[in-house]
């Protein structure tokens, strides 16, 4: 049977999981995990790339030492952030994380060119200050788009330095702010307009295109060739290509970010979504991920990292459970995006500088859990499509109390994981490759199959 290697990498960390299938289920193991993290760079949040490349070349060796060489790897990452190469593919550095300033004043000169309203329309991608198209405009003010030759997506750059193959893959171009939700495809009448040059953006490839073999570099830095695919490149969309949903569930793919929405076959770009900030992102088969980005487990881990990690998640969250404390903030909110402090952040919001932890966490919960509701009203309302139950993936879906919080504030069942559905989704779009009779729904039903048993009910 084929072997499978998902390299999945988050903003805060990355895992190799290896993937087969055995009696009809999938068998996953971890093989290598290493920490990610943005850094200060002469004033601007930055991506170290050397080091991102460098940990999943490690990672790929590591499969070795196992003895379990896969025939195919896949990578997905988090969404918007990208790499420029000149015409010598070399990089232009720095490569900026989504979370630096340099983009803050973007949309109002983007709006100036292209209406708020047209661009939605067009898109389909709910207004946030970190997505490519602004950081694009960042690059163009600064000049950094006139050597410009390439532009790679964070995954489709990792997948070019193993087999020196520049592919890009459509679920991670649709994070961009410059992909026409309908047609799916770069939307050329928005890049023209805002003076973007068109030889950056190169045709895109559906899931489960293979990219290339290694480059000889590489298969000798490993000790063995392998077959590079696209796999739903965007981590969301990886995660909920293996979410067990059911006709009527909404999804939480529950990790950095919270992701609330439903996947539909058809984008929504009323009035009623850009107001409501709901985004529609490519998933696998074409279908839509209907959602809203908010402020997820981010929060947890700028309060447990400011505390030096004094304390466990556990222990947070029984500090939280404690406490009698139901005032809430804006999870959404840009103040909690890179604050210096977020205990300071959280207590600014509620006016509360003296606030002791338990509350404060006590706050977060119940914020998150009152969002998740109100987001999924909306889902509601403007689908126009009910939602009977919630299914939680991904590394947030532990978090018992959250659980519990939100099937209260919804008032609807939710079902929790599984844990690594976005390494997951990934291998299964490399079955996909290989096996090409298997279908998007089919591995969903491999998925119910294999986690059944773990997947735990939380009811209102």
């Amino acid at each position: 049977m084929p072997i499978c290697l998902a390299i999945d990498i988050g903003a805060s960390s990355g895992r190799h999981l290896l993937g087969e299938l055995e009696n009809g289920k999938l068998k996953t193991t971890e093989v290598y995990r290493f920490e990610n993290g943005m850094k200060s760079e002469n004033g601007s949040l930055t991506w170290d790339i050397g080091a991102l490349t460098e940990h999943v070349i490690a990672g790929i060796a590591a499969c070795r030492a196992l003895g379990k060489t896969p025939d195919t790897v896949s990578i997905d990452t988090w969404g918007v952030d990208y790499v420029l190469l000149d015409s010598e593919a070399r990089e232009i550095l720095p490569c900026y994380a989504y979370r630096d300033s340099r983009t803050e004043k973007m949309p109002e000169e983007v709006f100036r060119t292209v209406p708020e309203e047209v661009l939605y329309r067009h898109t389909g991608i709910q207004k946030q200050t970190y997505n490519t198209l602004y950081q694009l405009m960042a690059d163009k003010k600064a000049g950094r788009l006139e050597k410009a030759e390439s532009l790679l997506m964070m995954p489709e750059y990792l997948s070019y330095k193993l087999t020196g193959v520049m592919k890009r893959e459509y679920t991670i171009a649709s994070t961009s702010n410059l992909l026409n939700a309908a047609e799916k495809d770069w939307d050329l009448e928005i890049i023209d307009a805002l003076g973007l040059p068109r030889r950056l953006f190169a045709p895109l490839c559906p899931p489960a295109t293979a990219v290339g073999t290694f480059s000889a570099e590489i298969a000798a830095r490993v000790g063995f060739q392998a077959t590079v695919v696209l796999c739903p490149s965007h981590d969301t969309a990886a995660a909920v290509a293996a979410c067990p949903l059911t006709d009527g569930s909404a999804f939480i793919s529950s990790g950095t970010w919270s992701l609330v929405g439903m996947e539909l076959t058809t984008p929504v770009t009323t009035e009623a979504a850009k107001a409501a900030n709901l985004t529609n992102e490519g998933g696998i088969a074409y279908r839509y991920r209907f959602l809203k980005n908010i402020m997820g487990m981010w929060l947890f881990q700028s309060i447990r990292r400011e505390l030096h990690k004094k304390y466990t998640y556990d222990e947070m969250m029984q500090m939280a459970m404690a406490s009698d404390f139901r005032e809430k903030i804006d999870p959404t909110s840009t103040a909690f995006l890179a604050p210096d402090s977020m205990i300071t952040a959280v207590r600014e919001a509620l006016e509360r500088p003296d606030l002791p932890l338990g509350d404060l966490l006590a706050s977060v919960y119940h914020s998150l859990a009152e969002s998740y509701r109100k987001t999924v009203e909306e889902l509601e309302d403007i689908s126009g499509k009910p939602i009977a139950s919630i299914a939680v993936v991904g590394g947030g879906c532990k978090d018992e109390y959250l659980n519990r919080l939100t099937a209260t504030y919804t008032g609807k069942p939710v079902s929790a994981g599984p844990v690594e559905c976005t390494a997951t989704g990934n291998i299964l779009s490399q079955l996909m490759y290989l096996d090409p009779t298997l279908t998007a729904d089919s591995a969903r039903d491999l998925v119910r199959a294999t986690w059944q048993d773990s997947i735990k009910v939380y009811r209102p």
